[in-house]
């Protein structure tokens, strides 16, 4: 038997000073910066029309206000399983300065110091998976992804190799 699973939509958060220099943001909670929330407001217009659900954001600023800015604000769940991964010591750090202290250090492999290791963040992802797969109409979720990435995208994911859409 097939299981139907609903479309899942994974937004990056807009741009912060951390994340346009390429900084481990972590727990840190610094504000968007304007091309952030400019490309919040644009995504408000690409999803103009669609349905969700339900939809989920990190309880931290920059997705909140993301969220609200997409115009999402209102029908929006904070769920702290959709935090940054807690890079202890590590936050504020970019790779190659960690890599200065510690050459080879790898995120999934080593963790971080005072922080999280690749098996409880695979535990808080875990979770929320659990929780969509339960759900029976799209999900919209406002969380993080890693440095370099850009301002803001969409993954619609189904049983199928998921598209991106960048703005």
């Amino acid at each position: 038997m097939s299981e139907t699973l609903p479309t899942l939509y994974i937004v990056r958060h807009g741009e912060t000073a951390w994340s346009l220099a390429n900084q481990h943001t972590g727990l840190a909670d610094p504000p968007l910066i304007e091309p952030g929330e400019r490309n919040a407001r644009h995504l408000a217009e690409a999803l103009r029309g669609r349905l969700f659900g339900h939809v989920f954001a990190s309880p931290l600023q920059r997705a909140r206000r993301t969220c609200e800015l997409a115009g999402f604000c209102a029908q929006a769940e904070l769920d702290p399983d959709l935090l940054e991964w807690n890079y202890g010591e590590y936050q504020s750090l970019r790779t190659a300065e960690i890599h200065a202290e510690r050459p080879g250090w790898e995120l999934f492999r080593d963790g971080c110091p005072g922080g999280e290791s690749a098996d409880d963040v695979e535990a808080r992802a875990d979770r929320v998976v659990g929780r969509v797969r339960r759900l029976q109409q799209d999900v919209l979720i406002f969380s993080m992804a890693g440095a370099g990435t850009p301002s803001w995208e969409i993954f619609p994911v189904e049983h199928r190799e998921p598209e991106r859409t960048y703005l």
